[in-house]
């Protein structure tokens, strides 16, 4: 049996690298049209003429240097022997920008294939790039592909498979107009990236002194540069004696020479690039304009919450009326076979009513990532992240966390996760703490329910509003702690703005069936499990089974607090029950207002009326379901998030300690939102 080769995909951010590790194995994984993406790497598996490849998604830098966990990640494994061979990811529509992390990886000395990515944009822009010049400049296999069209696949695994064990650049052809070298050696033969003699000199007297120390280093000359580059890592790990070390770092020399070394090889293989026209750099006049871009961000999301509403609830009117006919035929079906009052009340009061009524916000959550996934895909978000830096760097925060909460208008828990990418734990803390304040996609149930109850006409433009307000509370939050520290931004945030793209039909599917799938999936295992425990702890009490709701567990649980959230406009205790429900996943809220209220089909109109009947019975009006909706905003996240929380902090005392200020946020949002409510 033929050994398992192992395939690096590395490339800068956006280069359309985990579209391409997609394209060879079937995974969904999020793709989107801005950087952050892959925060650890991912593994998956292919087959080429009988060879298996195991290709491992690394996440997207612009270059080896252990700055940021992303260049520390790919870093470490491809130093770690794990990857036999590296496929090198480079959008060949800016060339110029994606070499520089080629040359260093040249430079590793480990068998390479430069994947051209993105030839049907090149070709859109009437662009060319020589592919007989390229690879006789760099020494290496230059394949062109096109991920999204699926195009140069076997040639590249073809040209991966060939040479997986090829350690030595292919003969170099450098022309190198007016430039003479007096070193000893011709390392213009030798190396596609060759430096000026000086540092030449300096590199050979480290190699000299490194082959003294530890004979059997691997390509020493690539540590040698490391170490004219006061590499920490490398320095750390490999120290030299005093009299062979360099006195000062020379970074900057070695990358002002790799970048004219680029523009040598962008000048003899890129053809009519002064064609390319900038009808990006034209929209973005707009897009990213210092006053324009926030204004416009906001109106186009609050157009994606016009469609959210209207199309969503168009749809959701065909899912009502399927859930009452299926409630209708399995309650006749109960009554026919005698089904024992209390089985049948925990399946239509319980499991239909509860899992039915979160399934019937499907199309609402349906629109609401189709709308984001296009926007993504098109490559408008990372806009809205270059928009944000300069307000996130006022508040304290790095530009780098933006990505983090944009993530959290999805699901908090990957949006946690994404803080990973800040390097300082200060930055990583405060995004933690703020980020559960924007609205997740499981709190759109809520919005939509209780907005259409008590405001009618008005209820996009009071689900919209709230969405601003979670926005409001993270920078207040930020500005507030950024006061208490007297912290300033450590990191602004290095984005790629890239050129804007037609949405991938199939992209776009991966990413919106995912969400589904989890929103599916939550309704037939969380939600499931939460509204049968619902059903028990509101049928069963000190005495047993019981008739009489108020004489339940729940209600006995909910009257204990009653007093505790009265200010605030939330002081009823099947309120509250469903509020605590709420903590395993916020759709819980809905069902359990299903559930404790008694109505089985809750999201129809017909539902919604018996509902505000009930609610009325209590006491319960507008002013309340405006505080209830904010509480449900601010206060803490899910279970799953609070885990996420818990494993990215490590720390009890922390996670504690946010979960403590949320509540607390929410109760005081919630009792100044109520009151000046009462006003009106």
């Amino acid at each position: 049996m033929k050994n398992t080769i192992n395939v690096g995909f590395i490339g800068n951010p956006n280069c359309g690298k985990t579209t391409l590790f997609n394209a060879y194995t079937g995974a969904n994984l999020k793709v989107a049209n801005w950087p952050g993406v892959t925060v650890e790497k991912i593994e998956g598996q292919t087959t080429y003429e009988g060879e298996t490849f195991k290709l491992i998604d690394l996440p997207g830098i612009y270059s080896l240097s252990s700055y940021t966990m992303e260049e520390t990640v790919s870093r470490q494994c491809i130093m770690s022997g794990e990857v036999d061979v590296i496929v090198n990811v480079v959008d060949a529509s800016c060339l110029e920008r994606n070499l520089y992390l080629t040359l260093q990886l040249i430079e590793l000395g480990k068998p390479i294939v430069l994947a051209l990515n993105m030839m049907d944009i090149v070709e859109e822009r009437g662009m060319e790039i020589d592919l007989h010049r390229l690879p006789e400049m760099l020494g290496i296999p230059v394949i062109a592909v096109s991920a999204r069209k699926n195009t140069g696949l076997s040639i590249l695994m073809h040209a991966v498979a060939h040479h997986k064990t090829d350690l030595r650049q292919s003969p170099l052809i450098h022309h190198h107009p007016g430039m003479q070298s007096s070193h000893v050696h011709n390392h213009h033969s030798e190396y596609a990236m060759v430096y000026e003699d000086y540092i030449e000199d300096k590199i050979d007297s480290i190699i000299n002194a490194l082959d003294k120390k530890y004979k059997e280093l691997p390509n020493k000359r690539w540590y040698a540069i490391k170490h004219l580059e006061k590499d920490s890592n490398v320095i750390k790990e490999y120290p030299l004696e005093p009299g062979d070390t360099i006195s000062k770092s020379y970074e900057k020399d070695i990358i002002n020479q790799k970048y004219n070394f680029i523009e040598e090889i962008v000048s003899e293989t890129l053809v009519n690039k002064s064609q390319k026209e900038a009808s990006t750099d034209k929209i973005d006049r707009y897009l990213t304009s210092r006053y324009l871009g926030l204004p416009i961000f906001l109106i186009i999301m609050a157009l994606v919450f016009f469609l959210t509403f209207t199309i969503g609830d168009w749809l959701k009117g065909y899912f009502e009326i399927g859930l009452e006919n299926f409630s209708a035929f399995v309650s006749t079906g109960l009554a026919i076979i005698h089904t024992n009052q209390m089985l049948s009340s925990l399946i239509l009061d319980g499991i239909i009513a509860g899992v039915g009524g979160i399934l019937t916000f499907l199309p609402n959550i349906f629109i609401l990532f189709l709308a984001l996934a296009i926007l993504e895909d098109s490559g408008y978000m990372a806009r809205v992240a270059f928009v944000m830096d300069d307000i996130m760097s006022r508040l304290g925060l790095s530009g780098r966390a933006f990505l983090p909460l944009l993530l959290g208008f999805g699901c908090t828990v990957p949006a946690l996760m994404a803080s990973r990418a800040l390097e300082h734990p200060r930055d990583r803390f405060k995004t933690i703490l703020v980020t559960p304040f924007m609205s997740c996609s499981a709190r759109l149930p809520i919005y939509v329910l209780f907005s259409s109850m008590f405001f009618g006409k008005y209820a996009m433009l009071v689900c919209y509003s709230l969405y601003l307000l979670g926005i409001a509370a993270a920078i207040a939050t930020a500005y507030i702690l950024s006061k208490i520290d007297g912290s300033k931004a450590e990191h602004a945030l290095l984005i790629e703005l890239p050129e804007y793209k037609s949405p991938n039909p199939h992209t776009i599917a991966i990413y919106v069936w995912e969400k589904v799938k989890d929103y599916l999936s939550k309704a037939g295992t969380v939600i499931f499990i939460a509204s049968v425990i619902m059903w028990v702890l509101l049928n069963f009490g000190p005495s047993g089974y019981v008739t009489d709701i108020s004489q339940s567990f729940g209600s006995l649980i909910g009257k204990a607090i009653v007093p505790l959230f009265k200010p605030a406009g939330l002081g009823y205790w099947q309120i509250i029950v469903a509020l605590i429900a709420g903590i395993a996943a916020k759709e819980v809220v809905v069902s359990s207002c299903s559930v404790l209220f008694g109505i089985q089909n809750i999201t129809s109109a017909s539902g919604m009326d018996s509902m505000v009947s009930a609610l009325g019975s209590i006491g319960f009006g507008a002013a309340n379901g405006l505080a209830l909706m904010v509480f449900c905003l601010l206060y803490v996240p899910c279970t799953a998030s609070i885990a996420t929380m818990h494993r990215e902090l490590c720390s009890v005392k922390k996670t504690l300690g946010i979960i403590l200020y949320q509540l607390a946020a929410a109760w005081i949002m919630s009792f100044i939102i109520y009151r000046i409510a009462l006003l009106f």
